[in-house]
């Protein structure tokens, strides 16, 4: 739709003007309607001229009374195209708010992410998890320290946001605040959902992240070979503690639980599937994405060896998990006893299921991510990319089929 838009400026005799420097207003007109403002200056009729909207005369003090309307009708063409890109209705009156500072207040940065967090907590349990908003937290933190030692400021309006303020605050994280490239990657990600949230409400004009790409690698996942998988299966315990713990990290191993979801897993989870054979039907604690899994021979042993446990019987758990420090604290222990090297922890198990019970032995990727409960296949993707001893029995298929 067009807008037929003008700007004059004009003076204004009150009804008792007798003599002396009348007011200067400027007025708005888009499509008929009118918007008036008082420009904060004064001139003499006689030194006006009305056809030009400005006053006339040599004088230095005409001149900068010119230079000052010239600067005001910028400002107010500037505030016309401000509504414009932000795709906001074009009046005589939102052109005068946005002139005037009384259209929409500005927003900062600081006080969105806290808006974020604080809705964050309150979802804890219902699609967020505490640990989720312990990042976001620490983001705001890295946040906190970036502004006051950069800009020494307390919050920044979002507007003034562009590309070399998230490389300053990535390269900030790396140095100021000793993060790796993956937990720097990890906060720059939070700060672009704070960023993609004020596009998506059109606070933002343009992205500050559309030339950003991150140059982080993904960390190498760490698992166990089978020979390592079999020692720890093998070993006998005689601590009561060690056998539990192992038995949890084993039955991860082969069914790919992370901690948070086998220390959730309850008797119910488990039903007969659809081949007759038991099953864990569960969803992730993380995603809460639904996740079916067969339980092998291995597994079914482990949760008959603890069907008369008392803590599983008061609490309808499947196994006794103790808490995450503890389970990491002994397989330390469990991983000297066994002769292994690698740095053990729980979610080892999870990685260990991905790699060596699965994709090792031909699972297909597409069935591997659904039981790992993943919501993309590229998560699981990486895993494959790892397998050096698949490529080699890949390899020696195809060499037996060419020399066939």
């Amino acid at each position: 739709m067009k807008t037929n838009f003008s700007l004059i400026f004009y003076i204004r005799r009150q009804k008792n003007y007798q003599s002396g420097p009348a007011p200067i207003y400027l007025r708005i007109t888009v499509n008929g309607k009118r918007s008036e403002l008082s420009t904060g200056r004064d001139c003499l009729p006689e030194d006006w001229n009305g056809n030009l909207g400005r006053a006339v005369g040599k004088k230095e003090k005409i001149k900068t009374l010119n230079a000052y309307l010239d600067t005001l009708q910028q400002k107010i063409k500037n505030a016309q195209l401000e509504l414009l890109d932000s795709g906001k209705a074009i009046t005589s009156k939102s052109i005068s708010d946005q002139f005037s500072g009384r259209g929409e207040k500005p927003k900062y940065l600081l006080q969105l992410f806290a808006e974020h967090n604080k809705k964050v907590e309150a979802l804890i349990g219902n699609g967020f998890e505490a640990n989720t908003l312990k990042g976001y937290r620490t983001s705001i933190k890295h946040l906190k320290g970036f502004l006051e030692s950069h800009y020494k400021i307390q919050d920044i309006e979002i507007k003034k946001l562009n590309h070399a303020f998230i490389e300053n605050f990535e390269f900030y994280l790396k140095t100021d605040c000793k993060c790796s490239g993956v937990s720097a990657a990890k906060y720059i990600k939070h700060l672009k959902k704070i960023i993609n949230h004020c596009i998506a409400n059109k606070w933002l004009n343009s992205n500050p992240f559309s030339n950003y790409k991150s140059k982080v690698k993904a960390k190498e996942r760490t698992f166990l070979t089978a020979d390592e998988l079999e020692r720890i299966v093998r070993k006998e315990f005689s601590i009561e503690r060690l056998l539990q713990v192992r038995d949890v990290f084993v039955f991860c191993c082969y069914t790919g639980l992370s901690y948070a979801d086998v220390k959730k897993l309850n008797r119910n989870e488990i039903a007969t599937g659809i081949d007759g054979e038991q099953w864990i039907f569960t969803s992730r604690q993380k995603t809460d994405t639904p996740s079916r899994i067969p339980l092998l021979s291995i597994p079914l042993e482990i949760i008959k060896r603890y069907k008369d446990h008392p803590q599983c019987e008061s609490q309808n758990l499947l196994l006794p998990v103790l808490s995450n420090q503890k389970m990491n604290a002994y397989l330390k222990e469990i991983a000297d006893l066994c002769g292994i090297t690698k740095h053990l922890t729980f979610h080892l198990a999870r990685h260990t299921f991905a790699t060596t019970v699965t994709l090792s032995n031909g699972v297909p990727i597409e069935t591997v991510s659904k039981m790992l409960g993943h919501m993309d296949l590229k998560t699981t993707q990486h895993y494959a990319k790892i397998l050096d001893i698949k490529v080699s029995q890949d390899m020696a298929f195809l060499k037996t089929k060419i020399e066939r």
